[in-house]
């Protein structure tokens, strides 16, 4: 089993790859890869806290979060907002799960979900809404790149299932 998995500006499918380790602050305290080994484990990016489709992501994700517990699966959302912000948005929507605070863009680049975008007519950086299931071995198994927030809960759910 190959041990590397990079991102690049074309990279190919990094499926099959075993993630590297990595140690993030997150809701809750510090995310640690590691610590989830032994468990499925979803990760979805989101480009905004209390944007409308990243609100429909999230209540998907906790609407749907009994289920994913039930199949042993962990739920992590991921974006580049800071833990106050994480926390006000994880209150708001009583979320069951934590959220990843990525302002230095670790885990972005490491999953390649920073891309150009249009808002409001201007080109930025953003975070282009993807998600990514993880075995119990740390190994990548699905993703989902420039997903819509409607309906991607589901998807993943089912895929879950199907480990």
């Amino acid at each position: 089993m190959t041990e590397i998995f990079t991102a690049n500006p074309a990279p190919p499918s990094a499926i099959g790859l075993r993630v590297p380790d990595f140690s993030v602050p997150a809701t809750g305290g510090e995310f640690t890869l590691s610590a989830f080994l032994g468990k499925p484990l979803v990760l979805y990016f989101y480009p905004k806290d209390n944007t409308p489709g990243c609100t429909t992501q999230a209540q998907q994700f906790r609407d749907l979060h009994a289920e994913f517990a039930k199949a042993g699966c962990v739920v992590i959302g991921v974006s580049r907002d800071s833990l106050k912000s994480h926390e006000s948005f994880k209150a708001k929507l009583g979320l069951p799960f934590e959220l990843i605070s990525d302002i230095e863009g670790v885990l972005c680049r490491m999953f390649d979900v920073v891309k150009n975008k249009m808002l409001y007519g201007k080109k930025v950086l953003g975070i282009e809404r993807s998600t990514f299931l993880i075995d119990a071995d740390g190994i990548l198994r699905r993703e989902w790149r420039a997903t819509k927030a409607d309906g991607n809960a589901a998807a993943v759910l089912d895929a879950v299932r199907r480990l």
